[in-house]
């Protein structure tokens, strides 16, 4: 699913200007995708859709007070795994990632099959979630995502 999510975010723009579900679905079998991977990335992909509708405030959404944190209940421990929670808390922690982001980007990646998620695949979900909803994420942000920290030269 996820070479099939990177795939989108590479070659289309965000929002109406990916095309229709048909017509992308057909697209990403003439490139050789698998039918059940593209079916687990679409049905993913309108999950994001149904998250990054402006009009709905989420109700399950409180603005936390400043000094307030996220707390993980033990189903997204085990489905997110340390190192994705940890990435999230840096992220966070660094006032990188706005508390509407976070909770779409922890709901899309309990949606992802499988557990714990993978680093990288955290990563493309969060890419995915700013690219959907139209924000170019700081620079920081996307040295942290693109960047591959195994090549990275300690100063």
């Amino acid at each position: 699913m996820f070479e099939v999510l990177a795939f989108v975010y590479q070659n289309y723009d965000a929002g109406p200007a990916y095309p229709e579900t048909d017509l992308l679905e057909r697209r990403l079998s003439s490139v050789g995708f698998a039918a059940d991977e593209i079916d687990d990335a679409l049905t993913w992909l309108q999950g994001l859709d149904s998250a990054a509708q402006p009009a709905r405030p989420s109700p399950w959404l409180i603005q936390p007070q400043p000094n307030s944190m996220r707390v993980y209940p033990r189903h997204e421990q085990a489905h997110l795994g340390t190192r994705a929670i940890g990435f999230l808390s840096f992220m966070d922690g660094a006032g990188l990632l706005p508390p509407d982001i976070r909770e779409v980007i922890i709901d899309r990646a309990m949606a992802a099959p499988g557990g714990p998620i993978a680093l990288e695949d955290l990563k493309l979900i969060v890419l995915m979630v700013y690219w959907r909803f139209g924000q170019e994420p700081d620079a920081l942000v996307l040295d942290e995502l693109c960047e591959d920290a195994q090549e990275r030269i300690a100063h």
